[in-house]
């Protein structure tokens, strides 16, 4: 659509949602990507960006005065998010911020579920996906949550899938929170780049164990050479006695922060699947591509966006993948050693 003075209609894909606007440059008094402007700057809640530190974002006018409006992708950049634009599309999306650390593990809200709310309970952030054979480990997961329920511990499950319906027969009947991140929202702020991922979250919102490469059953086992015994056993002393089998020294030191060629290469990713999704193949594929240059470890991207594009994602494709990666020596399970090599 194009409006009446000539600019192109731009669909923005931000915070979950998908949104029309008239640019990339937003008209003064209207919110930016949730902030809105005060007489002391941007805010959204109780946090806010003084205005001398946002007014680079401001366009002004060819005799200084105040312009048109807001850059959204220098305001972006002041947030610390990541920005991809295909204008011949008229598709823009912007990444959540890198906020992985060895402390409080990022918050997020999908669907009704909000972690922070969840304070007072450890939990595993179990990764999966439709697309990976991890699907078949759900049930155990969920009898682990009935299980250690009564011990102050709770599941939650998060899909990668990018359609919902692809995971939801895989999640109907559980007891615990099953979650469905179509937009890789969540996956990109744990820098989850495969399937099966679990991270342990203390009562205290802190993370206990970051991305581990963990089983709950043996299904795979000959394929990934790990025990969903140890895994398990390793899960039940940490929920009974406290003991998550690594210092906050060692939780720092595997914690897999993203870097910004792989949260730009998630943005392509997102931006590829919204294209698949409008039947806009060719377009699609040339972010897919994007993405897998600038993170071509990063298998929940690759392998995740097959089934939009019509391949198997258990096919030769993605047995190419395999090949490619392990040829090229990037890992495809991440297990951190402990538990690994006591099972």
């Amino acid at each position: 659509m194009t409006l009446s003075n000539g600019m192109k209609m731009i669909t923005l894909l931000a915070d979950g949602r998908e949104e029309r606007i008239e640019g990339l440059v937003l008209p003064h008094g209207a919110p930016v990507l949730g902030w809105e402007r005060k007489p002391h700057g941007w805010c959204r809640g109780d946090a806010c960006v003084p205005a001398f530190r946002a007014a680079v974002a401001d366009v002004p006018a060819e005799d200084g005065s105040a312009g048109p409006g807001v850059d959204l992708t220098a305001f972006a950049g002041l947030l610390g998010r990541e920005v991809v634009t295909d204008a011949e599309e008229g598709v823009v999306a912007v990444g959540e911020p890198e906020g992985l650390s060895a402390g409080e593990a990022p918050d997020f809200t999908l669907g009704d579920f909000t972690l922070s709310a969840r304070r007072g309970t450890k939990i595993a952030l179990v990764f999966w996906a439709s697309w990976c054979g991890c699907r078949y480990d759900l049930a155990a997961w969920d009898e682990l949550h009935r299980e250690l329920a009564g011990s102050g511990f709770a599941v939650v499950s998060v899909s990668l899938d990018r359609r919902a319906d692809d995971a939801a027969p895989w999640i109907e009947g559980l007891a615990h929170t099953a979650l469905v991140d179509t937009e890789g929202r969540v996956s990109e702020l744990f820098n989850v780049v495969n399937v099966p991922t679990v991270v342990w979250i203390g009562e205290d919102g802190r993370i206990a164990r970051p991305q581990d490469t963990m089983t709950a059953t043996d299904t795979f086992r000959s394929m990934n050479g790990l025990s969903s015994d140890a895994a398990k056993a390793a899960l039940r002393r940490w929920v009974r006695e406290g003991e998550s089998g690594l210092s906050a020294q060692a939780v720092r030191e595997h914690l897999r922060a993203s870097t910004a060629a792989e949260r730009v290469a998630r943005l392509h990713g997102r931006i590829a699947a919204w294209l698949f999704r409008q039947g806009r193949r060719a377009a699609a594929e040339r972010h897919l591509a994007a993405a897998a240059e600038l993170a071509p470890h990063d298998v929940s991207i690759r392998r995740g966006l097959m089934p939009l594009a019509g391949v198997d994602p258990f096919g030769d494709e993605y047995f190419r993948l395999r090949e490619e990666l392990e040829t090229s020596g990037v890992a495809i399970y991440r297990p951190l050693p402990d538990w690994h090599q006591a099972g």
